[in-house]
């Protein structure tokens, strides 16, 4: 894995699709412009708004928002995971949640999506039915990079550390989870499992949240967070506002904690 310095950004998002995009593109130019050479966006960063409305709103991938994209990523030279996108196919009435990394010649070099629907009921608090408007995605996804190989999950799959290993065993040296992870359940659990993940696996792990309120009537948690692989939280994002944070993610301190604790080796008991 080369060094370089990586960027998740924190955003609000809302209803309105080109409001959304103008302010990703210009906060993944200021992250282009303090050198990083990797940005993530998070979950559902060019809509959100109401349940009722989202499969009107899905578009394919490829399509209008991965080419945008994609234009960006080729004029500054720079790998985008573009957070999540409601995706449209043939065959399945619900769109799928999918993150798409896009290299910097502007190609689509993998699409992933979302595995893990999040159907909670907390009486009084919130109650969120993804499956019921959202279709499963079936398969890990990770892609080689000319910075490192990359492993892809998305807000919810981070509860479940079956994908986080299966991503390990294919290769991945960074994991990237675009989030719109509540209010809630952050405060419980979101840095405690991704920093877990992130020592359990050995990799950077890149996780840019929504933050503030929704069209669902919850909040999001914010507190984007880089991580590296001894589980040192390298930036952090505050639990309110959008912003931009940067790291350098060190290719020879990850060899080194995979040298020294070398416990990825050790496994006895594999599936």
């Amino acid at each position: 894995m080369q060094s370089f310095v990586a960027a998740v950004i924190q955003t609000n998002s809302g209803p309105d699709k080109s409001a959304n995009l103008s302010l990703a593109s210009r906060m993944i130019g200021e992250a282009a412009a303090s050198g990083a050479k990797l940005v993530a966006l998070p979950e559902v960063f060019a809509w959100r708004g109401p349940r009722s409305e989202e499969a009107a709103q899905a578009e394919a991938v490829p399509g209008p928002i991965t080419e945008a994209m994609g234009a960006l990523a080729r004029r500054l030279g720079i790998y985008i995971v573009a957070g999540s996108i409601l995706e449209k196919t043939e065959g399945e009435a619900r769109p799928f949640n999918t993150t798409a990394l896009i290299g910097p010649d502007g190609r689509l070099l993998g699409a992933y999506r979302k595995i893990h629907l999040f159907d909670i009921d907390i009486p009084g608090r919130v109650t969120i039915r993804e499956s019921s408007m959202r279709a499963p995605g079936d398969r890990p996804l990770c892609v080689s990079t000319d910075l490192g190989r990359i492993g892809l999950a998305i807000c919810y799959d981070l509860r479940f550390p079956e994908l986080f290993r299966a991503l390990c065993d294919d290769g991945a040296e960074v994991v990237v989870m675009p989030s719109a992870f509540t209010r809630p359940t952050g405060q419980a659990h979101w840095e405690t499992l991704i920093r877990a993940r992130a020592i359990e696996n050995q990799c950077f792990f890149l996780a840019p949240n929504q933050f503030g309120a929704t069209a669902h009537g919850f909040d999001n948690y914010g507190n984007s967070l880089l991580v590296d692989p001894w589980g040192k939280v390298l930036a952090r994002g505050a639990d309110d506002g959008a912003e931009v944070l940067t790291a350098y993610l060190d290719g020879q301190e990850l060899a080194r904690v995979r040298r020294e604790l070398p416990c990825l080796e050790h496994r006895r008991l594999k599936a």
